[in-house]
């Protein structure tokens, strides 16, 4: 059964590179407008040019998605220049790997308030569409995360607040889900950076995925696009691990 998500509007918090490029790109080709934004000009302006390149509206813009007024001030442009949204995705990350004030504060703003703040913003235009929210937490949300206290304690609360979300939305027929991705990798990501940088790491975390590799963006971005779609108009609440039976 195809996707077909013509006349729809998406926009994605975090959308330059790696999974929410690939949402990006994947609702564009099911026939979507898209608008995008993440902080690094170049990168956001190549995927940009490839949403347009597929023959749909395409908006993007620079945000610094640690802070709450760009936060909104974004959603409401995009909003503004789509003409309407069916599909917000927040699926920006910080990385928080200290336990320390940096880790958690950093952490806390971008991977969780931004959500807060998006969806609030967002709200109004989701209620007209009665569309839907796909929030990106991680599997290390579902285990202890020794290694990164914040990144996973943060993504926990993601999953709790996603539901939540679904509760307080229903009313609306706006459904919520998540995502809780393994380890992904994509050029200049964090896996990528790791085979190099940290070749222990990169090996052992390999070595402990049944499937034998690491997950792609697009294998993410399928899921959303799912989710999004009428072929789930009766799923929200829900988080939907992506990681190939990792951490099983």
């Amino acid at each position: 059964m195809k996707i077909d998500f013509a006349g729809k509007k998406a926009i994605v918090c975090g959308g330059s590179k790696g999974i929410g490029r690939a949402i990006a790109l994947g609702f564009a080709a099911c026939g979507g407008d898209v608008s995008i934004c993440a902080r690094e000009p170049k990168s956001l302006e190549e995927t940009r040019g490839e949403i347009a390149r597929l023959g749909h509206k395409a908006h993007a813009a620079s945000a610094d998605l640690s802070k709450g007024d760009a936060v909104r001030g974004y959603v409401r442009d995009a909003v503004a220049a789509l003409g309407g949204c069916d599909l917000l995705v927040n699926n920006a990350s910080a990385f928080g790997s200290t336990d320390d004030d940096k880790g958690w504060t950093s952490s806390l703003a971008v991977d969780m308030l931004s959500i807060v703040h998006a969806t609030q913003e967002a709200l109004p235009a989701l209620r007209q569409s009665q569309g839907s929210v796909v929030n990106i937490s991680s599997i290390s949300a579902l285990h202890p995360a020794a290694r990164q206290p914040p990144y996973g304690a943060i993504k926990a609360a993601v999953i709790h607040y996603t539901v939540t979300q679904a509760a307080m939305y229903a009313k609306d027929r706006i459904r919520v889900n998540c995502i809780a991705p393994g380890s992904i990798e994509f050029p200049g990501g964090v896996w990528d950076r790791r085979k190099t940088d940290n070749p222990a790491l990169y090996n052992g975390t390999l070595a402990s995925i049944p499937f034998g590799r690491m997950g792609l963006p697009e294998e993410v971005a399928n899921v959303a696009l799912f989710l999004a779609s009428p072929l789930a108009s009766w799923v929200t609440g829900q988080a939907i691990a992506v990681a190939g039976a990792q951490g099983l």
